[in-house]
Formats: C-alpha cells, sequence, structure tokens
C-alpha cells in the first residue's frame, strides 16, 4: 500500500485497491499503550498502512498525543489535559498502567509524533483533533507537517465540524476528514462545505446504513470505518467497500486480508 492511496484521484474518484487500509487505532493498542511511540512502533512492526492517533492541547496550547479528556486512565496523574501544562504532561508515566514492562513510556508532544513520522516511512498519519481547535491553535501541527515533508502522508480528521473548518483554513492541501457516529441532516452537502476526502463512521452506524459507502463513493468520498476488531465485522465492511479498518488489532487485520 502506497501514501497515494490516501489521496483523491485527479478524478474525484476513490482509488480502488480491492482491500481496505489496515489503520491501527492508537497504535498497535491491543499489545501496547495506546498514543504512545511503543504503539506506533509497533503498529508499523506489524505492517500497518496508517496510524490514528489523536490530539488534544495542554493548559500552554501545546498539542499531545492523548485520547481523553484526562490523564486518569492511560496515566499514573491525575486532571484535565487542558488543566495542566506541556511539562507537567510530559512527567507522566503513560506506559505502566498497562504493563511493567512499558513503564516509562511518555505521552507524546505533536513534534514528538511527526518525528516518529519521519523516521519510519512510508507509514501513514490519520490524526484526529479532539474537540474545538481554533485556526491559529491548528497551525502548530499543519505548519510543522509542512515543515517536515508529511503532507503527503498524512489525513487530519475531526468531529468538531468547526474544527474541520479550522484545518481547512489554516492548511487547505492537507487532506480532511469527518468523523460521524450520527448522520447528520444533509451529509453529502456538509462534506462538500468542508471539502473533506473522506467521511469516517462508527462500526454501528454503517451496520445501520449499509448503503452509506455507495453514497460516498458517488461524491468521490472516501470512507474509513471505526474501530472493528472482530473477523465477523472486518467481512461485512470489506463487503460494504470500505476504503480502510480502524482497528486495535491490525497485526491480526493484517493477516486476515493476507488470507483472503
Amino acid at each position: 500500500m502506497t501514501t497515494t492511496d490516501l489521496d483523491p484521484r485527479p478524478d474525484g474518484q476513490p482509488a480502488t485497491t480491492g482491500l481496505p487500509l489496515v489503520i491501527a487505532h492508537r497504535g498497535n493498542s491491543s499489545v501496547a499503550p495506546e498514543n504512545t511511540l511503543a504503539a506506533l512502533e509497533s503498529a508499523w512492526r506489524v505492517g500497518a498502512d496508517v496510524i490514528e492517533i489523536d490530539l488534544q492541547l495542554t493548559a500552554d496550547g501545546v498539542a499531545v498525543v492523548i485520547h481523553d479528556e484526562t490523564v486518569d486512565r492511560t496515566t499514573n496523574g491525575a486532571g484535565r489535559v487542558d488543566r495542566l501544562t506541556a511539562a507537567q504532561v510530559a512527567d507522566l508515566d503513560a506506559g505502566d498502567w498497562f504493563s511493567d514492562h512499558f513503564g516509562g513510556q511518555r505521552v507524546p508532544t505533536g513534534e514528538d509524533l511527526l518525528a516518529f513520522f519521519v523516521a519510519h516511512p512510508p507509514i501513514c498519519l490519520l490524526a484526529e483533533f479532539k474537540g474545538p481547535w481554533g485556526t491559529e491553535e491548528v497551525r502548530q501541527v499543519t505548519d510543522a507537517v509542512d515543515l517536515m515533508g508529511l503532507a503527503d502522508r498524512m489525513v487530519v480528521q475531526s468531529f468538531d465540524v468547526a474544527t474541520v473548518e479550522a484545518l481547512r483554513a489554516a492548511a487547505p492541501e492537507l487532506p480532511r476528514g469527518l468523523l460521524v457516529d450520527e448522520l447528520p441532516e444533509d451529509l453529502l452537502a456538509l462534506c462538500r462545505e468542508l471539502r473533506v476526502m473522506t467521511l469516517n463512521p462508527s462500526g454501528r452506524l454503517l451496520r445501520r446504513e449499509p448503503d452509506l459507502v455507495d453514497a460516498l463513493h458517488g461524491e468521490g468520498l472516501r470512507t474509513m470505518v471505526w474501530t472493528l476488531d472482530e473477523p465477523a465485522h472486518w467481512a461485512a465492511a470489506v463487503a460494504a467497500g470500505v476504503d480502510g479498518i480502524i482497528t486495535d488489532r491490525p497485526d491480526r487485520l493484517r493477516g486476515w486480508l493476507a488470507a483472503r
């Protein structure tokens, strides 16, 4: 799988490879602590095409790689991410909760994250911006992406429409995605307005709306479904024609696809 598979084709139609991209959810999060460099390294080693991660802002406006609004579940600390400074977050252990073997893993900064991808070609990055971000706030990430030459290996996405708009304003050349768990009113019009290249639904929504993928492909949009970890769910997603499967089990999904 090449990095160009993430991009829309010039004719506006999705690239069709026959098999979906293997997208590692928060890294290889079934075998290493999610959203850490160890989980990213594992995803790269098992042959994932893309790594999906989460970005949030600290109290002093630094992008860090963590999913929850608080640090409680995935570190040895406590408190809201947006009320802790980047230095405070950097002091936390983000691996010991998962296993003693991973003690000492840290919460990566956005800079750490991008440095990993520079050092680990050709794997691509699917970066979710959690919650509301303004245009200037997203620039710290998008400007670094441009500086480090990663624009052709990255898709940015969010559930928050205003954040997708901020990403469009800050870096119109970066491919964008909209995450959904429910279908918004006039979905296709919203996708056109945001100029996204992918609409990424939950597995639950896709099961409820089996014609969604065909409708998106008809508009030249891609779709990457989240978060599917069982072969029966992978089979249904492949049958629906999805372009990527986001999973906690990228190693198993890679093997399952190879056996088809």
